[in-house]
């Protein structure tokens, strides 16, 4: 029997919490994950999972045994990570998770240029606006925008994303640009589909309002915000780094300059493990670099593994 193999499907079987949720992720059979199963059971002379209509849980026996064989299969990741670090090598599969309109604006360029630096790593980008369960899904990094920390990760700060209102010019023209705050109302506002409430909120220096707004085109999509804006849709509050382009050559301009709303909070976030592979190490540092350069992101210093829980933040 190969012992870790067996060690590491039961591991994702009592993860994903079915035979063949494991078997596609393994790229194998629902048959051959039983039979490794069958035999580690057999290997142990315990059981590790009740069988039942209903699915599979684990045995009291098959808990503690989940809890040991991630301790030995973190520790022989990370001996392989070491020993392939000394050669200068990075190397194996990185599943990566990021919302939607970051992946595809943002991190997608980043994940090409560390791919291209690094020939013997594998990625797997998931782009999802939802929050996943890391270790259910089976994702070693992802990036969240706000939201507090959900349970088991660690995370790391690693930038802060100024929010503002922005319009294009030709609505601007055609509408009028507003010159303080009340103004707002007469406008088309376009605004985050799940955002709720009818109104936005506002600060300047030490001043804070809340603003009534009529949103008649609400999108749950980023990117279509920002092409909205494009067409001439309305105005919108958004975060530096969707329109960070756009502002720079013109396409959309800032309204109400000094009237800001919430900052965003960029984390990174990894499953909470003992031991962190070298590609998952390798990345985020990667990451962190990548992140200082690109316009729309103020990257502070961040302390390793803050786990301080973000200010929830949307699009409004």
């Amino acid at each position: 029997m190969d012992t870790l193999r067996a060690m590491r499907t039961f591991v994702r079987t009592l993860e994903l919490g079915s035979l063949s949720a494991a078997a596609r992720e393994l790229g194998t059979t629902q048959p051959t994950v039983s039979k490794l199963l069958a035999q580690l059971e057999q290997h142990l002379a315990v059981r590790l999972f009740q069988r039942s209509t209903r699915g599979l849980s684990p045995t009291d026996q098959g808990r503690q045994f989940y809890l040991d064989a991630k301790l030995v299969l973190d520790g022989f990741d990370a001996a392989v990570g070491t020993v392939q670090g000394m050669g200068g090598q990075v190397s194996g599969l990185l599943r990566i998770n990021a919302p939607v309109g970051l992946g595809q604006l943002r991190i997608n360029a980043i994940v090409g240029r560390f791919l291209a630096a690094h020939p013997a790593v594998e990625i797997e980008l998931v782009l999802d606006d939802r929050y996943i369960d890391l270790v259910a899904e089976g994702v070693d990094i992802a990036f969240r925008l706000g939201g507090p920390l959900p349970p088991d990760v660690t995370g790391r700060h690693l930038a802060t994303v100024p929010r503002f209102l922005a319009a294009s010019p030709a609505y601007l023209q055609q509408r009028g640009e507003p010159e303080q705050p009340a103004d707002l109302t007469g406008h088309d506002f376009v605004r985050f589909a799940w955002t709720p409430g009818t109104t936005i909120d506002l600060h300047r220096d030490n001043q804070a309002i809340q603003v009534p707004v009529r949103s008649r085109y609400r999108v749950n999509n980023a990117l279509a915000i920002r092409e909205a804006l494009v067409l001439g849709s309305g105005i919108a509050i958004c975060p530096d780094w969707l329109i960070h382009d756009l502002s720079s050559s013109g396409a959309l301009v800032q309204v109400l300059p000094g009237w800001m709303a919430r900052s965003q909070d960029l984390y990174v976030l990894t499953p909470s493990r003992h031991y962190q592979p070298l590609r998952v190490k390798t990345f985020i540092e990667f990451a962190v670099d990548q992140f200082s350069q690109i316009g729309g992101f103020h990257v502070a210093a961040p302390a390793q593994g803050d786990q301080t829980p973000p200010i929830i933040a949307d699009l409004s």
